[in-house]
């Protein structure tokens, strides 16, 4: 007999089914007081939670959270992708598969038109269309290699809790493609608990805040969470204030933007730097992303693109893209004005990397994952902002 498989919502009266779950699938242990805290996200943060029940029993979970990204400056809603667990017994049965394809059809039902996630396996992921989109750097640097210090016209002053720098990191997070727009929610129940320490805020002559870091220091290393500046002053002032650690410390610790440029200002830029792939992204809706997708300004163009998505049908497609003088753009789907020798073949995750900034179609063009004129190509590409991907949280 054939088991009964339901996808059904993770309420709270599953609570501890799915914790029980996350603790197996993750290796980790909560105290009760951190389970509490988590029951507490559970009920209070925006999102969809779903469980597979097979025959009833707990088989596997996922949760979408209901978030914004900036892309080209432009606030997206985005669902990321958390929690995505199976009990060894029922894993190899497509369970999680078909819980993505579940997800992705819920988050186009609610305008998300993105998803994010950090995968335990990138090649697992991106069988269901979600491509790598950006990177995570890091630098150490010895105490004896921090940037010079150097006098500045503000002034730097430790605060407590986040008022004083959420419009910052907004300034800051928007020059960027794919960080989180946050709300004062996930600064409370996401940034306090993950970066832990000491704010130190850097304000310009006139008082206004331009810079700040978060911090901790222990065991003599410094250790930076968050390090976010609106100008060179500001980030000159805050390395400067770092540097008035030294005595204390052995290194430094920081992630930073992938096309960081920090061994440019250091007397020596032997430092050791690491890059890793950090988070993966998935266009959800094509039609509507490429709608709301602020395109450079340039000359109205034509450009088709024939996408290829095994997951989302609806994506599926031939899509005749107008971009006008002012980056604003229109979609048809009208095969009859579709002109097939002229598109540009490519995968929803390419199409992903490509539209976010990640890879650009002329490297894409040499993996053999786009095809198509190259004259179009060079069009798109001219098309596309140049941003920085870059995403200074985790979910």
């Amino acid at each position: 007999m054939a088991a009964d498989e339901q996808i059904v919502s993770l309420t709270l009266d599953r609570f501890n089914e799915s914790m029980e779950l996350s603790q197996f699938a993750f290796q980790y242990k909560r105290t009760p007081a951190e389970l509490e805290d988590i029951k507490d996200n559970f009920i209070h943060e925006p999102g969809d939670r779903w469980a597979v029940l097979i025959d009833g029993q707990f088989a596997a979970q996922a949760v979408v959270l209901d978030l914004q990204t900036y892309i080209a400056g432009r606030p997206f809603r985005m669902g990321g992708v958390a929690g995505v667990a199976t009990w060894p017994e029922y894993r190899r049965q497509g369970l999680v598969g078909k819980l993505l394809v579940h997800s992705l059809q819920e988050m186009r039902a609610k305008g998300q038109t993105l998803s994010f996630l950090a995968p335990f396996a990138f090649g697992f992921y991106r069988k269901f269309g979600w491509g790598t989109y950006t990177d995570i750097k890091t630098y150490t640097l010895q105490a004896n290699q921090l940037p010079p210090r150097s006098s500045y016209p503000g002034k730097i002053r430790r605060v407590s809790g986040y008022d004083h720098v959420q419009n910052i990191y907004e300034a800051y997070a928007s020059q960027f493609n794919g960080s989180l727009q946050r709300t004062p929610s996930w600064w409370e129940r996401r940034v306090a608990k993950r970066k832990s320490g000491q704010i130190a805020l850097y304000t310009d002559a006139a008082g206004n805040g331009q810079g700040y870091i978060i911090y901790e220091v222990a065991k003599k290393e410094l250790n930076i969470h968050e390090f976010v500046f609106l100008n060179e002053e500001a980030r000159s002032a805050l390395w400067s204030f770092i540097g008035q650690h030294d005595s204390m410390i052995e290194r430094v610790i920081v992630n930073v933007p992938a096309d960081d440029i920090l061994p440019d200002l250091l007397p020596n830029p032997r430092i050791k730097q690491e890059i890793e792939p950090y988070f993966m992204g998935r266009i959800v809706d094509v039609e509507a992303f490429l709608k709301l997708y602020p395109f450079a300004a340039g000359g109205a163009d034509t450009l088709y693109l024939q996408v290829t998505d095994a997951h989302a049908p609806w994506n599926q497609d031939g899509f005749t893209l107008r971009i006008e003088e002012n980056g604003e753009a229109s979609i048809s789907r009208d095969p009859q004005i579709f002109k097939q020798e002229h598109a540009l073949h490519i995968e929803i995750g390419d199409l992903t990397t490509l539209m976010l900034g990640y890879r650009s179609a002329v490297q894409l063009s040499s993996l053999d994952r786009i095809h198509g004129p190259l004259d179009n190509m060079n069009r798109l590409h001219l098309r596309i902002p140049e941003r920085t991907t870059y995403l200074p949280d985790f979910f």
